[in-house]
């Protein structure tokens, strides 16, 4: 019997097996995805035509590609020798997660590679690249081209690496994958900043979900001295300095924490403040666990969850409505802010302002999470029985 991951046809696993083994294949045949879905028919077929596995993408428990219908003809060529790159995502964290997944490889090949060969998740991104992609490749790969097949490519040679990180139990990466991150990427990028920072998500706006009463908390962070940083208004170089350079790291769960992963130290302290409920934020709990040897404060302090109403319940869209008390405390007592500071709840007149400021008070594009709402709903009977208990106790 097979051992689970230890083949193509089980999931990547962080120990080993196909997920740290290279395949080359010539006159590989590349297929793009034709529709635009979460799993799509794409990958790579040899030169025989059959179903090379080892190069489909893996999320959890299932492959997200394919085995893809052969094309009735091939017109586009691609000379030299490439290392597949899989699928180009746009999205930022799954580019950085799924989209560097075979990178690994790059220390372990017996010949140079001409470049990163990719396809494009979206098929009307075309053979498109953007910034931050095109800046993530050279810090890990300086000078690399990077390429995305849009159409039907015969490759020359393709190099072929397991899938070594990605969303599942592989989100640990294979020890390839870590050691390789470790050794090559951004190495030449210095530590600038201050020792301490929140990442906030407090500018991205509604469509990108957040939390409700962030900017409340970087007022308060700011006065236990953190620097307010927003990422996506600097360079990915810009970013990794500011993360190499902090001692103590409070972030909001969520893209972001990937990118520190990739460059943070044991001796760095990590706080992540949840901002759903979500399984993907165990994951990323586990991501800075593995790759920085050191386990983050994981923080829950929700009072709701607003969801979008035509899909309700907890997803990257979602908001986190936080108690900043609950915050608070967590940090005093693991030493992030100063230990007698005491963090206060906002009032329901604040807490309204700012719903009705995101616009979410009475909003016909979200609501509360019926799961939250139950569940204070359940709180206030509880404090109400509680309260005639008393009374009768008292009487």
């Amino acid at each position: 019997m097979t051992e689970q991951g230890a083949g193509p046809e089980d999931q990547p696993l962080p120990d080993g097996g196909w997920s740290e083994e290279i395949e080359t294949l010539r006159d590989a045949c590349v297929i793009p995805p034709v529709d635009s879905a979460l799993v799509q028919k794409a990958g790579v077929l040899t030169a025989s035509g059959d179903y090379c596995g080892k190069a489909a993408l893996w999320r959890k428990y299932r492959p997200i590609t394919v085995q893809p219908d052969p094309p009735s003809e091939v017109s586009a060529t691609l000379p030299g020798r490439w290392l597949w790159g899989g699928v180009l995502w746009v999205h930022f964290g799954h580019f950085l997660v799924e989209s560097s997944s075979r990178l690994w490889a790059l220390p372990h090949l017996d010949q140079p590679v001409d470049g990163i060969l990719f396809i494009p998740k979206r098929p009307a991104v075309g053979d498109e690249t953007r910034g931050f992609q095109r800046e993530f490749i050279n810090l890990f790969a300086p000078g690399l081209p990077i390429r995305v097949a849009a159409e039907p490519t015969r490759v020359e040679e393709l190099v072929v690496p397991g899938q070594g990180f990605g969303l599942g139990h592989i989100t640990r990466g294979t020890r390839k994958f870590r050691n390789a991150v470790h050794s090559r990427f951004a190495r030449d990028v210095k530590p600038e900043g201050p020792e301490k920072i929140y990442i906030s998500r407090s500018k991205l706006g509604l469509s990108k979900g957040g939390l409700l009463g962030e900017e409340q908390m970087e007022e308060l962070l700011q006065a236990e001295g953190y620097e307010i940083f927003h990422p996506q208004d600097h360079s990915l170089t810009e970013q990794l300095a500011r993360y190499k350079a902090a001692r103590q790291v409070i972030a909001a769960d969520g893209s972001a924490l990937h990118l520190f992963a990739m460059v943070g130290r044991p001796d760095q302290k990590v706080a992540m403040i949840l901002r759903r409920q979500s399984g993907a934020n165990n994951l990323l709990a586990m991501n800075v666990a593995h790759f920085c040897k050191c386990n983050p404060l994981v923080i829950g302090a929700l009072r709701a969850e607003w969801v979008p109403v035509n899909k309700p319940k907890s997803s990257r869209n979602s908001f986190g409505e936080i108690d900043h008390s609950v915050i608070g405390r967590a940090l005093a007592t693991h030493g992030f802010i100063s230990a007698d500071a005491q963090w206060p709840v906002l009032s329901d007149d604040q807490r309204q302002e700012i719903l009705a400021e995101k616009g979410l008070g009475g909003s016909d594009r979200f609501v509360e999470s019926p799961e939250f709402k139950q569940q204070r709903i359940r709180e206030m009977r509880r404090a109400r029985r509680a309260r005639r208990a008393a009374k009768t106790a008292n009487a």
